[in-house]
């Protein structure tokens, strides 16, 4: 099946809409900046960065990432009639690391959220998460659909739980292995990420944007997020001196001041829990996500040519029976919400606007 295919909504009410949604931004949601503070959740510190006044839109980030991947989507929110708060997940940012491994799990990391919601004091949300975010949103609608009203999921799809521990399938062969399985062995990903903290997050966010260059041919789509053993995560084409117009030196900076400053462990901890949230999450094996939700990802984003993706996605109502959408944006990688933010922007506003009061 043809990705484009599963484009549902056109696409051209959404890009027209961008520039009117970004004129109402401009003048009333940017002229307040976000500000940030420090929220006690589930016995750790979170820090937040919040923007506007009414029903809470909590967006969760991914890896390497941080509040600020949400940088476009704040002033938006805001200007919308939205309360969007964005933390620095646990183990990232401002927030705290807990240093044991097992303290990373989804059931951690759920209730983090349902403990910034209390904090907050706001019954419920609407959840938002990219990338291993969109795990975090899509678990906590499963968990607890009281607190969190609809879901919104980008690059990331709800997967159910499968039959097997995650890393026993995970693809690997004499030569290389999947980069989820290179980053089990504490320690490894860490000094190869921390090398260079700059050159670390340039290369990731360019290497996975719908702007990379990518190598074709037959055997593409099997290599795909694998790491030759002995080799590294980072390899292929470096990002060119020219960033793409998404991406500034300024955000590179952002990014990389912070991993300098608080190393890649806690990020990389999340993928060491994979088979301890299949283990703990065995009471909800075949339970749907019934809340609304929308799903959106790019058509060049390597998440959704990873193995089994595409029947995934085909059959992803039939797992989230409220499923209203699922939009794929032509061209766009990794970083949804970065690479299109006015798209982005317009269709999780009309979703949250099209929500029962």
């Amino acid at each position: 099946m043809d990705r484009r295919h599963l484009l549902i909504a056109p696409l051209l009410p959404l890009i027209l809409r961008r520039e009117a949604l970004a004129n109402t931004t401009e003048r009333e949601g940017l002229m307040n900046e976000p500000t940030q503070r420090i929220v006690d959740t589930n016995g750790i510190r979170l820090n937040i960065a919040e923007q506007g006044k009414g029903p809470l839109v909590l967006l969760c980030h991914g890896f390497p990432e941080s509040w600020y991947s949400w940088r476009h989507q704040l002033g938006a929110l805001a200007a919308a009639g939205f309360h969007a708060v964005a933390p620095d997940m646990r183990g990232y940012g401002k927030s705290d690391r807990p240093e044991a491994i097992d303290q990373y799990t989804l059931f951690h990391l759920v209730g983090d959220m349902v403990g910034l919601l209390d904090a907050l004091e706001a019954p419920t949300a609407v959840i938002v998460g990219h990338d291993w975010g969109a795990t975090v949103a899509w678990q906590a609608a499963l968990l607890r659909p009281d607190r969190f009203r609809a879901v919104i999921g980008l690059s990331v799809p709800f997967r159910p739980r499968g039959k097997a521990p995650p890393t026993s399938v995970m693809p690997r062969t004499a030569d290389a292995q999947f980069y989820q399985l290179y980053f089990q062995e504490p320690g490894v990903a860490e000094a190869e990420l921390e090398r260079d903290p700059q050159a670390t997050v340039r290369n990731m966010l360019y290497g996975a944007s719908g702007d990379a260059v990518r190598g074709g041919g037959a055997s593409a789509g099997a290599s795909i997020g694998m790491v030759p053993r002995g080799g590294g995560f980072l390899r292929g084409t470096p990002a060119p001196a020219a960033l793409p117009a998404w991406l500034s030196e300024g955000d590179v900076d952002f990014y990389s001041a912070e991993f300098r400053r608080t190393g890649f462990r806690g990020a990389l901890n999340w993928y060491r829990n994979i088979d301890r949230n299949w283990e703990l999450l065995a009471p909800f094996a075949g339970a749907p996500v019934t809340v609304p939700a929308l799903y959106v990802a790019g058509d060049r984003d390597m998440v959704v040519a990873f193995p089994g993706m595409d029947q995934l996605l085909a059959n992803l109502k039939h797992f989230v029976p409220a499923l209203r959408n699922t939009l794929m944006l032509p061209g766009c990688g990794h970083w949804t919400q970065q690479e299109r933010p006015g798209e982005v922007n317009a269709a999780m506003i009309d979703f949250i606007r099209s929500l029962p009061t």
